[in-house]
């Protein structure tokens, strides 16, 4: 028995020195000091024995049963602290390698033109304002001089959502209620969104809009002039060359678009102008009398002037895009470039 037990020490000892993962050291436990282990048979086994015999065999098994547990412990701590070493140097930082930027979001094309819309027209002298989206019919066209049955409702391809109530297509309304609410001096420009329904390259159901307004006592056409011609210069360089077209709006009058010289042929005609040379980029007009009735100003004291523009087209203008639906179908590489 004394012999079983020095072969079981040189078993274990040699065992445990090639173990080389938990594993392994769990099988050894089980083999040697498990219920049917070959140390726990020993223990088992000792009531055979005479007892002299039986003393002496029991304090060897004891002792190689715990030497066993802590080789075996040594070996598991062993395993681990090699398995972390491992893992530490797989995970290493090398802190003398650059270091990797972290990407950053940037603005919306369109929220980079509207911020840029608003900054020219602030150092001018705006106030930016702003009203609700769902209008009553009364802001939306009556009290811009477009009473029911009148042809330039058409125009407007309105989305109702009841007889009074719809979604508004200009932000116009937003200058009635300013009017309202204050006296002359106004001087306001009404950024937002406005519907229409109306989708191709060049419209969408959703589009947005600032429209201006300037009110005061002898206010005239050549202060509009003055205002969009250094706005113009502003967004677009001052090299650019614009005119004033006269047009018609059921709000103003006299009435005017504004054409800068085409970006891609110079002003000598391509298919981006239809061989005109120009390409409009908003209306204008002086604010007609008749609109005065509805906010209570005098006509007689006081004159001014508006303009409208959509954001979307004064970014494809001044970016050279070609389809307003980029705009809206958030795709990285288009928002990317900007």
């Amino acid at each position: 028995m004394k012999e079983e037990l020095e072969r079981l020490q040189r078993e274990v000892v040699i065992s445990i020195s090639q173990a080389s993962t938990e594993k392994e050291i769990s099988e050894i436990r089980v083999k040697y000091l498990g219920k049917k282990g070959s140390i726990t048979q020993v223990l088992k086994s000792l009531g055979t024995l005479p007892e002299l015999e039986r003393r002496k065999v029991g304090q060897g098994a004891n002792q190689l049963k715990e030497s066993t547990e802590s080789k075996i412990e040594e070996a598991l701590l062993r395993i681990r602290e090699r398995e972390r070493r491992g893992v530490l140097e797989k995970e290493k930082i090398d802190v003398t390698l650059p270091g990797r930027r972290i990407p950053v979001g940037k603005r919306h094309p369109l929220t980079q033109t509207l911020d840029e819309i608003i900054d020219i027209f602030s150092r001018l002298g705006f106030e930016v304002v702003e009203g609700p989206e769902v209008e009553l019919d009364y802001y939306n066209f009556e009290a811009l001089n477009i009473p029911k049955g009148h042809p330039a409702r058409e125009m407007q391809a309105t989305f109702f959502i009841s007889e009074d109530v719809v979604l508004r297509t200009h932000t116009s309304p937003v200058q009635v209620r300013t009017m309202e609410k204050k006296r002359p001096p106004v001087r306001v420009i009404c950024p937002g969104a406005v519907y229409r329904c109306d989708s191709d390259p060049t419209h969408s159901p959703m589009f947005h809009q600032v429209e201006g307004l300037l009110v005061d006592k002898g206010i005239t056409f050549a202060d509009l002039k003055g205002v969009l011609t250094v706005f113009v210069h502003q967004m677009f360089g001052k090299e650019t060359r614009l005119r004033f077209r006269p047009s018609f709006f059921p709000f103003t009058e006299p009435s005017a678009e504004i054409d800068i010289e085409c970006f891609i042929c110079g002003g000598k005609g391509c298919g981006v102008c239809s061989n005109t040379g120009w390409l409009e980029i908003l209306g204008s007009g002086m604010v007609d009398p008749a609109v005065y009735k509805f906010v209570n100003y005098d006509p007689e004291e006081v004159t001014g002037f508006a303009f409208g523009m959509g954001i979307e087209r004064i970014a494809m203008l001044k970016y050279g895009i070609n389809d307003i639906r980029l705009f809206f179908t958030n795709d990285l590489r288009f928002l990317r470039q900007f």
